[in-house]
């Protein structure tokens, strides 16, 4: 992949919760002719059914949903913290109402699959969706949590296998 050396990913060397959680991350979705792309600080990474995997958690309002439902592959991908304003956008502006690649300067570029990273990423993950699940209340065994959803718009969980991991050259 153009810009990117490949990585086992089991070797990746970054602290998962720090990456995801204060680092941040963009999932994206789709194809060069349509796709979108928005910021998460929710997920994580590890192993799972014997593959390394990300979970991604994604509301069913996010304008992101309707990509990652449609297709059969995301990535997340990382930046270094100057890019922090483009993942600040992300996060708060709907690709319904704006061209994010346009307004941060990130560069869209297809992967050999025809997935979507930017040239502008640290680190990418391609992912194959293999599970999703909805959020179920019912689940929940501290009731704080409940919190974090005033309008009970539950994330959708989706697992997906790394299927290519790639270090910026």
């Amino acid at each position: 992949m153009i810009n990117f050396k490949k990585l086992d990913p089991i070797k990746i060397n970054e602290n998962a919760i720090d990456l995801i959680g204060n680092k941040w991350m963009l999932i994206t979705a789709g194809t060069v002719e349509s796709y979108n792309t928005m910021t998460a600080s929710w997920g994580g990474m590890g192993m799972l059914w014997n593959k390394p995997v990300v979970f991604i958690f994604v509301r069913p309002q996010r304008y992101t949903y309707q990509f990652v439902e449609k297709n059969d592959s995301f990535t997340c991908t990382f930046f270094e913290e100057k890019h922090r304003d483009a993942l600040r956008f992300c996060g708060s502006k709907s690709g319904r109402d704006f061209d994010k690649a346009a307004e941060t300067g990130l560069t869209p570029i297809a992967t050999d699959s025809g997935n979507i990273i930017f040239a502008e990423a640290s680190l990418v993950l391609e992912c194959k969706k293999l599970y999703f699940q909805d959020i179920d209340p019912q689940g929940f065994v501290i009731p704080e949590i409940q919190k974090n959803y005033p309008v009970k718009d539950y994330h959708r969980m989706y697992i997906g296998e790394i299927t290519f991991a790639g270090l910026k050259q």
